[in-house]
C-alpha cells in the first residue's frame, strides 16, 4: 500500500513495486523521490515511512524487508541501497536463495537532519541518530550516535558536528567542512 502526502513529489521515473504482503510505503510532506529510485518488497512485512522534507536522490534502491523509518529533513544522495533484510546462507547443501531470511535485527532507523552520501549501503540493524552525516561509499550496519560524521569501510567516527555557537573557532569561523 502506498500513502503519499499531497505536497510530496515522486518522479514519474521512480519505480514503486506493489507488495503482495501488504507492506506500507508512506512518503511525508514536501518530500521528494527522484528519478530511478526503486522501492522493492523483499524478505519481510516491514513498512517504509519517510518523514517530511526528505530527498531521496536518483538511483537509490529501498527494500521494505524488516522496515525502514526515516525522520524529517533527511537527504539521501544518489545510488544508495537500504536493505533491512539478510539472507540465510549456513547450509552449504542448499541454494542460498532457498534458505529464506535471517531474523530481523530491527530494520533501519534514520533520525532527523541526517545526510547520507552517495553510494552508501545501510543494512538491517542500522540506526542513524539525529544529525548524523555518512560519507559517500560507506557501509552502515549498527548504531551511529547523534551528530557524528562517519566514513569508510569499515565505518568509523571521524568527527562530531557542533553548533556554531559552541565551536572553538568562534562564530566568525562559519560552518565546518567535514574532512572526508
Amino acid at each position: 500500500m502506498l500513502e503519499v502526502h499531497p505536497t510530496a513529489m515522486i518522479s514519474s521515473l521512480a519505480d514503486i513495486e506493489p507488495s503482495s504482503r501488504g507492506s506500507l510505503i508512506s512518503i511525508g510532506e514536501d518530500s521528494v523521490v527522484d528519478s530511478f529510485v526503486k522501492f522493492k518488497p523483499a524478505g519481510g512485512l516491514g513498512a517504509v515511512r519517510i518523514g517530511s522534507r526528505c530527498v531521496i536522490n536518483s538511483g537509490c534502491v529501498i527494500y521494505t524487508g524488516n522496515g525502514i523509518s526515516i525522520g524529517d529533513d533527511v537527504a539521501i544522495a544518489a545510488n544508495c541501497t537500504l536493505a533491512p533484510v539478510n539472507h540465510a546462507f549456513e547450509d552449504a547443501d542448499e541454494l542460498i536463495r532457498k534458505q529464506g531470511f535471517l531474523p530481523s535485527r530491527g530494520g533501519i532507523r534514520i533520525g532527523n537532519d541526517v545526510w547520507i552520501g552517495a553510494n552508501c549501503v545501510l543494512l538491517d540493524g542500522a540506526v542513524l541518530e539525529d544529525g548524523v552525516v555518512v560519507a559517500a561509499g560507506s557501509v552502515v550496519r549498527s548504531r551511529l550516535h547523534a551528530y557524528g560524521v562517519y566514513a569508510g569501510t569499515p565505518l568509523r567516527l571521524i568527527r562530531q558536528r557542533v553548533p556554531r555557537s559552541r565551536s572553538t573557532d568562534g562564530p566568525a569561523a562559519g560552518p565546518q567542512q567535514p574532512r572526508l
